[in-house]
């Protein structure tokens, strides 16, 4: 497969730099032959997290000790490096047979030539049976899956709850708008909190269109048109869009939330700095194990269009490249078994993708301390946009908004927003394959 000459895979690309990285970590097409069966090299983005290192550790030797036809060599990069490094790889036609893609970069870099598509029938966990936003399509082609999800969440502390009068939203009756906006007041009033809001404003990157998109989408607005993907005009600077825009706006208007948090939300929190959070299951277990009983684990605010969060972690895909595409489909055929998705998720607190591997967990368990969260991502998870031009999507959302909490007219800055990505898009012929 040729790759196209147009990639969109990070914002930026340190190409020089990675391409130097790339040349030390591997040989052309990612497959070599031995005496002791073909060596399939692996990439993966987790060298600086090593409880999910161990487990893909665990994978590559379970696989290499059960037959000796192919052999899985492991190469673990920084997830700061990891992108950059995949596209210069790309550019060198270096890449390895197998590597991991974020969720919703699967689109571009299928778009790209970076994937094959996959056929993983026969294996132990049906694809049918996982959490939707835990599989990476394109093009009606399968070219990737995850072993987990996250889910984000309101997190408070009942007593304060309480202690203002606020309810504490269910599944079955979510916050609306103007109750949350009630809340927000009171708490802000109470004087006890200088922000009583806590959404992680000082992220940077995906951070952004996964954890404000979804608000925007409850508003009824969306990213780009998902009826063709060939335009933003009319969607991103929709009324609905405007309106969830100057809301985002109006949380630092009126000090019910900062500008750009500190550098660790969740530890501001847990201080009680905070009164609610905007955050992920990742923190789940430290705020039940420093609250106890008094953490309220609360569902997204139903803005008009429902409640709604983010979707797609980390997946594993197959090279365009590879040259023993037969060897690098056993390797994911082979880690797709109960067992494994089940240690991510210990390993990780991510939430499994199967309810298989959910039900070997007790917090997972149907009734179990997390079980919500693995409710909220099977209810309420949406997918951030399928198209190749998504990181650029992504790019220009995170600039809007930024610019919308520093003051920016909301339609000015969404629709410039818009315009932009329909420019990106004509120019990329709509990303036509």
């Amino acid at each position: 497969m040729l790759f196209r000459t147009r990639r969109l895979a990070t914002a930026s690309v340190a190409l020089t730099a990675a391409t130097a990285l790339v040349a030390g970590c591997t040989s052309g097409g990612g497959s070599t032959s031995g005496a002791s069966g073909d060596t399939l090299t692996l990439w993966t983005h987790n060298a600086g997290n090593s409880v999910e290192l161990d487990v893909v550790k665990k994978i590559i030797k379970d696989f290499n000790g059960s037959q000796d036809k192919y052999k899985v060599k492991l190469q673990a990069f920084p997830q700061s490096d990891y992108n950059n490094s995949v596209v210069a790889a790309a550019s060198a036609r270096k890449l390895p047979c197998l590597l991991d893609v974020d969720g919703p970069n699967v689109a571009n870099w299928a778009w790209g030539g970076y994937l094959d598509p996959i056929d993983v029938t026969g294996s132990e966990v049906p694809v049918l049976s996982q959490l939707a936003s835990t599989v990476g399509r394109y093009d009606d082609k399968l070219y990737a899956f995850g072993f987990y999800d996250v889910s984000l969440a309101f997190f408070a502390r009942k007593s304060v709850l309480e202690e203002h009068g606020i309810r504490v939203a269910t599944m079955d009756k979510p916050w609306t708008k103007a109750e949350f906006d009630t809340a927000l007041a009171k708490l802000k009033k109470s004087g006890k909190f200088e922000y009583p809001l806590e959404m992680g404003t000082g992220g940077s990157g995906e951070w952004w269109p996964y954890g404000y998109s979804p608000q925007l989408q409850s508003f009824g607005g969306d990213l780009v048109d998902r009826s063709d993907y060939k335009s933003a005009s009319g969607t991103l600077d929709s009324k609905a869009a405007v309106d969830w825009a100057t809301w985002f706006q109006s949380l630092v208007a009126k000090d019910y939330m900062a500008k750009k948090s500190g550098a660790d939300p969740n530890k501001d929190f847990l201080a009680g700095k905070s009164a609610i959070q905007w955050d992920g299951s990742w923190n789940a277990a430290k705020n039940a194990e420093k609250l106890g009983d008094d953490v309220a684990i609360i569902p997204p605010v139903d803005f008009g269009e429902g409640p709604k969060i983010g979707g797609a972690s980390w997946q594993w895909a197959m090279s365009s490249t590879c040259s023993n595409k037969a060897g690098a489909q056993e390797w994911l055929k082979f880690s797709r078994q109960t067992k494994y998705f089940t240690d991510y998720a210990k390993a990780t607190s991510t939430i499994p993708a199967t309810e298989a591997a959910a039900e070997q967990i007790a917090d997972y368990q149907r009734g179990g301390k997390f079980d919500v969260l693995v409710e909220f991502a099977r209810e309420y998870a949406t997918v951030r946009p399928a198209t190749p031009a998504y990181p650029y999507i992504s790019t220009e959302f995170e600039k809007a908004a930024k610019d919308i909490l520093a003051g920016a007219d909301p339609q000015k800055a969404l629709g410039q927003a818009a315009k932009d990505i329909d420019s990106n898009l004509k120019t990329n012929n709509y990303y036509s394959n």
